[in-house]
């Protein structure tokens, strides 16, 4: 860890504060979200099917509308987009604790989704920006702060949840609040690396822009790719844990042991994300590496493959066994394959776009990825219900299994064309007019 600390230390001011502004979003969305879903149908008696209309309105409204931040933030800078969907955040996480009317808590929830679609993209192109040559490493050491966020929030959450659900809605809102203010004196302005096509002649419109980046048939064929990882990696939130409560019961041991599959992810990440990235940098090219990336994540169900094979008496210790042993195992596997292929992985984003209209070229990936991670889950939790409805629960593992070896042949297959290096197209200067 003081090792991490001090590759922090050697970047910008502006790129140390990106990282700490993800580590503390992460810790405020974190220390709320976990909770809300139980708030809702708990203290306010809110019916199932509202509980899932709100919290899926944030969601849609978040994967909807990252094109349109990204764009934003490509135009108007990208300090401004960080700060407004802060106040978002602020205004969105303080009403969810405040009301209880159903139509302003959908629109608490739309304003959280809304707040990440604009900080977002302009986070990343932000530090991909900042961070220059050394954009790999930058990214790893962001993942880490990710991942710290994300282990540390729901822990706080507990706390103040047991105080009450509005605490913890307004503490959340006041982290926002001071993160924003931090940003607001401290976060230098920046845009895009595209001063010379400003200069050159008047701008794109934004429909051509987005024409633009649907000819790119490089960074889209990345782009539909690498949906398999984000699949892959959110199963530790949807069929890890309900294969640890399937064979583990619902009991403290079942909570225990999906407790360790979020641990053992996050602090696998923070302990060995800068070591793993800078082995990696140092023996592949980045195709390799996301190749490997890949592989890792879709062996990372195997465990789970194997241990369908054995026999285990519901409730018992062989059960027990193996509803704690196989999920963690896996979910460190995921850790790993996320680890390697993550900070490479932004970093081709960066360079399939030629440096342009970045926090688009984000905002269009994380859309394309935040559509198959719903369908992917979709596919995913019906072949769950039709594996224990036909004794076959060998079925969800092996598909996955399949689409990691899928995603690593497409991702293998663009890097031995060399489409995953393309030579950025010469910038035509326009001619001035007398």
């Amino acid at each position: 860890m003081p090792g991490t600390l001090a590759q922090v230390r050697s970047y910008d001011r502006c790129v140390q504060l990106l990282m700490v502004n993800q580590f503390t979003i992460n810790l405020g969305f974190y220390m709320l979200m976990p909770y809300l879903a139980a708030h809702l149908s708990g203290s306010l008696g809110l019916a199932a099917w509202t509980v899932g209309l709100i919290l899926g309105v944030r969601n849609l409204s978040q994967q909807g509308m990252f094109l349109i931040g990204g764009t934003l933030a490509d135009r108007l800078g990208y300090k401004p987009m960080i700060i407004a969907g802060l106040g978002l955040r602020v205004a969105g996480f303080a009403t969810l604790g405040l009301v209880g009317s159903v139509p302003a808590l959908i629109a608490a929830s739309a304003a959280t989704g809304l707040a990440g679609a604009l900080f977002n993209p302009a986070t990343r192109a932000y530090l991909a920006a900042a961070s220059g040559e050394r954009r790999v490493e930058a990214f790893a050491l962001f993942n880490v702060f990710y991942q710290a966020g994300i282990l540390l929030g729901p822990l706080v959450g507990m706390v103040l949840t047991g105080i009450g659900f509005r605490v913890t809605c307004l503490t959340a809102a006041a982290v926002f609040a001071v993160l924003g203010a931090v940003q607001v004196r401290a976060l230098p302005a920046r845009r895009g690396d595209d001063a010379g096509d400003r200069a050159a002649g008047p701008r794109e419109k934004v429909l051509a822009q987005w024409r633009g980046i649907l000819a790119n048939r490089p960074f889209l064929l990345f782009s539909l790719a690498m949906i398999g990882s984000y699949v892959m990696t959110f199963q530790v939130y949807l069929a890890l844990p309900l294969e640890v409560r399937r064979l583990g019961g619902d009991g403290a041991f079942g909570t225990a042991s999906v407790a360790v599959l979020f641990a053992v992810s996050g602090l696998s990440t923070i302990l060995l994300q800068t070591r793993v990235t800078a082995w990696c940098e140092s023996r592949m090219e980045p195709g390799r590496a996301l190749t490997w990336g890949l592989l890792t994540m879709g062996a990372a169900f195997l465990p789970l493959l194997a241990a369908a094979a054995v026999p285990a008496e519901a409730g018992g210790t062989g059960a027990k066994l193996l509803a704690a042993g196989p999920p963690a195992v896996s979910a460190l596997m995921l850790a790993l394959g996320t680890m390697i292929a993550y900070p490479f992985e932004m970093d081709t984003i960066v360079r399939l776009c030629g440096d342009r209209l970045v926090a688009t070229h984000y905002g269009f990936y994380n859309t394309v990825c935040g559509l198959g991670i719903a369908l992917g889950n979709l596919l995913t939790g019906a072949a769950l219900d039709t594996a224990r409805a036909a004794g076959l629960s060998a079925l969800p593992w092996l598909g996955l299994c399949a689409l990691g070896l899928g995603c690593a042949a497409a991702v293998y297959a663009l890097h031995r064309t060399g489409r995953l290096t393309p030579v950025p197209p010469a910038r035509v200067q326009a001619i001035p007019t007398v």
